[in-house]
Parts: C-alpha cells; sequence; structure tokens
C-alpha cells in the first residue's frame, strides 16, 4: 500500500472500533463505571496497571479491587486508614499482590495530597511529541514514599529501555477525546499529539505487517519508530490508530 492507501485503511478500521462496542469487551469499561474525575482515573490508572493476560481476567479482578474498595476510589484512596487495606490482604493479578495494592493505593494518596493529582503529575514533565520523559519521572514521584523494590516493576519507565504499554494506555484513556465515547478526555492539560500508541504483541505484529515497525522486540525503541510513522499519518491523533492494530490483531486476525 502507499502511504495514502495505508492511512485511509487504517482511518476506515478506526472507526470500526472506536465506537461504544469497544468498551463491552476492553478493560477500559471500568472506569466508564464511574462519573467523577478522580474516581475515572483513579480506576483507570489501577485498571490499567493489572492489564496483562487474559482481557476477562483482567475485567474481572479489577471489577475486584473496585469493589474491595467500596466502588467509591477516590474516596477510598483519599480516606482510608490503615484497617480498610487489610480488605486488599487476599487481592491478586499474576504477579501484582496486596502488598503491591497497599502500595499503590498509599502513593496515589501522596501524589493527591502532595503533588496535585494524577493529571498534574503527568503534565509537568510533557513534551511536544511525547510523554516518555513524563512517564519516567512519573515513576519517580509515584514510588517516593516507602515501598518494596519488588513492587517497582509494576511501573514501567521508558528510559529504562521499556514501551510502557500500559501507562501509554492509561494516557489515552483520559488525555484522547475521541466523540464516541470510548476514551474520556478529561485532562485538558496534555495534548493528545504527545500520545504514543500503546505498542503489545497485537499492535506489534500488525504494525510489521504494515511496515509501520521494523524493530523486532517490543521496547522503547520500537515504539519510538513506531510513533515516527504513526505521526506521518496524524500528527495531531497518533494514538487513534491503537484502534485500527489492536482490533485487527486481536478481532480480525491480521
Amino acid at each position: 500500500m502507499t502511504k495514502n492507501e495505508l492511512k485511509d485503511f487504517l482511518d476506515e478500521k478506526v472507526v470500526q472500533y472506536n465506537n461504544p462496542k469497544f468498551i463491552e469487551t476492553d478493560p477500559i469499561q471500568i472506569p466508564h463505571l464511574f462519573a467523577l474525575k478522580e474516581d475515572i482515573e483513579i480506576a483507570g490508572f489501577l485498571t490499567a496497571t493489572i492489564a496483562w493476560g487474559n482481557r476477562k481476567m483482567i475485567i474481572n479482578n479489577s471489577l475486584k479491587l473496585m469493589n474491595l474498595m467500596g466502588n467509591t476510589p477516590y474516596d477510598f484512596v483519599m480516606s482510608h486508614e490503615d484497617h480498610h487495606l487489610e480488605k486488599l490482604q487476599n487481592f491478586v493479578h499474576r504477579t501484582f499482590n496486596s502488598q503491591d495494592a497497599v502500595t499503590f493505593i498509599k502513593a496515589l494518596q501522596n501524589i493527591y495530597n502532595n503533588h496535585h493529582g494524577l493529571e498534574a503529575v503527568f503534565a509537568k514533565n510533557q513534551q511536544a511529541f511525547t510523554m516518555q520523559e513524563s512517564i519516567s519521572q512519573f515513576k519517580k514521584v509515584f514510588f517516593e514514599i516507602e515501598h518494596l523494590n519488588r513492587t517497582m516493576k509494576h511501573i514501567s519507565d521508558p528510559n529504562a529501555g521499556s514501551a510502557a504499554k500500559r501507562i501509554n494506555m492509561f494516557l489515552r484513556w483520559m488525555c484522547r477525546k475521541d466523540n464516541t465515547g470510548v476514551d474520556f478526555g478529561i485532562w485538558k492539560s496534555i495534548n493528545p499529539a504527545a500520545l504514543s500508541c500503546p505498542l503489545d504483541v497485537h499492535s506489534g505484529n500488525v504494525a510489521r505487517k504494515l511496515n509501520l515497525l521494523t524493530r523486532k522486540q517490543n521496547d522503547a525503541k520500537a515504539l519510538l519508530e513506531l510513533d515516527t510513522n504513526l505521526r506521518e499519518l496524524d500528527i495531531n491523533d497518533p494514538s487513534k490508530y491503537d484502534f485500527a492494530l489492536f482490533g485487527l490483531g486481536v478481532f480480525e486476525g491480521f
């Protein structure tokens, strides 16, 4: 395909998948349960954190985590006392366990109490066409509280070579306004042009078949390559192509 043909093809796939039906089978349904901005972003962040593995398991465990927080995630984060955290003692999603969950709740409380919330932390270090330095700095802020070393693996660092798929997905949810009711667009201080397509096995494999990506590993270098090529198709909203690449891979076996 020529570049124009590729753009037309992927734009059609974005329209096909970037609609409310997408929510039914995707972890983004969890933050869609809430109306308050802080509930949406905390539910979204925690859901994105455990968004690896079987999608049904991700959704079920995210729902369980919301239930353990009384289905009021912001209030739980801000108002919990130590005995409330005992509710999390049996929570586990793959390698994310109850100790990790407790640390995440405490780290989020610190961010809202001392750093003006998640949006402010991510917005502080944003750059014109990338959020990767912002993600790296976010990790430093997040773990400025007391924590176990093992918990740090649950937030990726692009400066350490990671594609940071789950945080890039979370940022897409929060910052991108799609006018179809899927992505929220509730973070106004971050330009969608700075967002990256979440790079995972599905989007990576499809991108390679479409010659959008040549690097074999799904790492930070691959993300930069994919970002560069997707921005040639739409410099203002490159992360929208996540719907096309992911949809082609998961739903069409492209």
